[in-house]
């Protein structure tokens, strides 16, 4: 098995931040996502918040959970820790683990897919808990490892490459997101890194659930039904000895522009997105005003960028349960099995 690993050169030039680690302290091993795929911006993105805040990388544990998304953990911080779940899981399994150990940053990367469909119980119940995570949803409408169908986020109305109509009612994460009690709610275009950066720092130092959806288009799958070159044409076609996939690479779709201002982009396929970005004078501290400017521009076709919600007094999980300040999986048998009189004290409390 080869392993993409990005060389290790001594660059004493390189910049370095306040602890002394320079940006290559923070990146992971080679991204075999298509190339042009949104996704590696959003790790780029990562790596340069992670750089700026100055944040330890092995203070960091990433956690993940099935999809191209869920694949972008190996392409940042790795010297972090790691953990990719099954599918639709990673928000119970990056609970067990931040209830054990507090003193960590937790960082979750999921997708459409994964978040919206089978984990979306999950999800849900992440927000509502007020676990002290950063959850970013790599948004792309599609599932992407299974060769580009509807995800449950793809608007109603819209057509993937074979012209089929898509005529299920999307979910919207960021508004289930504020509806659910998340204290830091946020949407980005992975090619706005001006936008996403920030976005992300503000997350990765908010206390409670940070929620960052970002839009991030597939590059992949722009063949159409009827077409002789489509992949499904010519492998239907073709009496090959073995099955090969050559995807040609696509430039990487970016941006800038001004708070309060309207983008239309133009995707590689040619469908448009209408990114609107939030004023400077919108108010993130209202949840029901953000949740009704959502829809308000969702009917009129428009996807709002930005901070949409935040609570800066929020608290989070381990308040919630009153844990102790040391770190459970630091605890000694002594003050975990404390005896019989203890838990006869206890059980007596309860009743």
């Amino acid at each position: 098995m080869t392993y993409l690993v990005k060389p290790r050169l001594l660059l004493d030039a390189a910049p370095k931040n306040a602890l002394g680690y320079t940006k290559r302290d923070y990146e992971g091993a080679i991204s075999t996502l298509c190339a042009g795929c949104g996704h590696d911006s959003i790790s780029a993105a990562v790596v340069q918040a992670c750089f700026d805040l100055d944040i330890q990388p092995h203070r960091v544990a990433k956690l993940s959970g099935i999809g191209c998304s869920s694949k972008t953990p190996d392409y940042f911080l790795g010297n972090s820790h790691g953990f990719n779940t099954t599918h639709g899981r990673m928000p119970s399994v990056l609970t067990g683990a931040a209830l054990a150990n507090r003193e960590l940053i937790y960082l979750g990367v999921s997708g459409d897919g994964d978040s919206a469909s089978i984990g979306i119980g999950q999800f849900a119940h992440a927000m509502r808990r007020g676990v002290n995570m950063t959850y970013i949803v790599e948004n792309n409408g599609v599932y992407g490892l299974t060769k580009g169908q509807f995800s449950a986020t793809a608007d109603k109305g819209s057509k993937n490459k074979r012209g089929v109509v898509n005529n299920d009612t999307p979910i919207d994460l960021v508004a289930l997101a504020l509806q659910l009690g998340a204290s830091y709610v946020a949407r980005s275009f992975s090619g706005d890194k001006e936008q996403l950066i920030p976005l992300i720092k503000g997350a990765l130092r908010h206390r409670g659930p940070a929620f960052v959806d970002v839009i991030s288009p597939c590059v992949t799958f722009n063949n159409h039904h009827g077409s002789t070159k489509s992949y499904d044409y010519v492998r239907e076609h073709n009496d090959a000895v073995n099955r090969l996939d050559f995807i040609l690479p696509r430039d990487q779709i970016k941006t800038t522009y001004a708070p309060g201002s309207l983008r239309r982009i133009v995707q590689h396929d040619g469908s448009i997105l209408l990114l609107r970005k939030l004023d400077t004078e919108y108010d993130p501290s209202d949840r029901v005003g953000a949740m009704n400017h959502l829809q308000e521009r969702h009917a009129i076709g428009e996807i709002v960028t930005g901070l949409l919600y935040v609570d800066s007094s929020s608290e989070e999980l381990h308040r919630y349960l009153n844990t102790v300040e040391k770190p459970l999986n630091q605890l000694g048998d002594a003050y975990l099995c404390p005896g019989s009189k203890a838990l006869d004290a206890l059980n007596a409390s309860l009743r």
